[in-house]
């Protein structure tokens, strides 16, 4: 019975991974929102959201998880911005140290501003957990669409990944993670 409910269990594992794997997010084309917001941590998340924000795809643009120390002008000249986009149109936000972080920085930036629609920039990979945390810190009326970046992840980061997905999820249903 235990073998059984063991090999039921991994069979379902499995699944849920390639389904996964499956589904990470490719970039949007055409869709604008109020806001655009990208947590620090990613290779071509920030350069995305500058990309989207020069675009017009969005009014203004929240990076998240920023080291204190970091300064507006030294991300304007890391990622050759106009340190005047900076200045009208981005907020760096320094508070969060993790995902579950951003989403509650978020969250508190997002009804600062009374925003509706967000768009999450994050790696392919990290989009499920990002999102999911994102709503769980968000009230109900605003709207959460995921521009995934592109990415190589290893495969062992992808299987991290999809349990932290389900280990918050699990918290989440549960009421542990509140």
């Amino acid at each position: 019975m235990i073998r059984r409910l063991l090999s039921l269990a991994l069979i379902l594992w499995l699944l849920g991974f390639a389904v996964f794997m499956l589904l990470l997010p490719r970039p949007l084309e055409d869709a604008k929102t109020d806001a655009i917001v990208v947590p620090t941590g990613g290779a071509g998340r920030i350069q995305r959201g500058l990309e989207l924000l020069q675009a017009h795809a969005a009014q203004r643009m929240l990076i998240t998880g920023v080291a204190p120390e970091v300064e507006a002008d030294e991300l304007a000249a890391e990622y050759k911005a106009p340190l005047a986009l900076f200045d009208c149109c981005i907020d760096l936000g320094q508070e969060a140290v993790d995902t579950r972080s951003n989403a509650i920085e978020t969250a508190r930036w997002v009804r600062d501003h009374r925003y509706k629609t967000v768009r999450l920039v994050t790696s392919d990979w990290h989009m499920a957990r990002a999102r999911l945390e994102l709503a769980y810190a968000l009230d109900r009326d605003v709207q959460v669409i995921g521009e995934g970046v592109p990415s190589h992840p290893r495969f062992a980061t992808l299987i991290a990944e999809y349990n932290k997905l389900l280990l918050r999820q699990v918290a989440l249903w549960t009421g542990i993670g509140r």
